[in-house]
């Protein structure tokens, strides 16, 4: 398993595991998938980089994962609230890795809130951190 496979099952197991995210958005609501259309509401793991660290013995990893938010509303209150519950859920402690992997931190670094051109779906993408070492 890749760092970046293993870091995005622990913040997916971090946003199921929190009540007051699924409290928002139904656990099953929470997926990695390229389809439309996205459950209503949903949290949608999408795109990622992986960069690398700054140790000499390329151990360690910079990862950055954009987790999408969707929401049939006319404005933008239900995915700010989405948002700040993925935040404080992230933001609780580093998540727990697999073996062979450690986080060493882990952040929302920030998020946008966007209306969809269909009229009727607001957005956002939470945009998360991580530094993962290989031990």
């Amino acid at each position: 398993m890749s760092a970046s496979l293993a870091m995005q099952k622990a913040l997916r197991d971090r946003l199921i595991g929190t009540a007051a995210v699924t409290d928002l958005v139904p656990a099953t609501s929470i997926l990695d998938r390229n389809a439309r259309p996205n459950p209503d509401p949903s949290i949608i793991i999408g795109e990622g980089q992986e960069l690398p660290g700054d140790d000499i013995a390329r151990k360690k990893l910079d990862l950055v994962f954009d987790l999408h938010v969707w929401k049939k509303e006319a404005g933008l209150t239900g995915v700010k609230a989405i948002a700040g519950a993925m935040r404080t859920a992230i933001h609780s402690s580093r998540p727990p890795m697999p073996a062979g992997y450690h986080c060493g931190d882990c952040f929302v670094m920030g998020a946008r809130y966007l209306r969809d051109p269909d009229g009727e779906t607001s957005h956002a993408v939470v945009t998360v951190s991580a530094m993962v070492g290989e031990v």
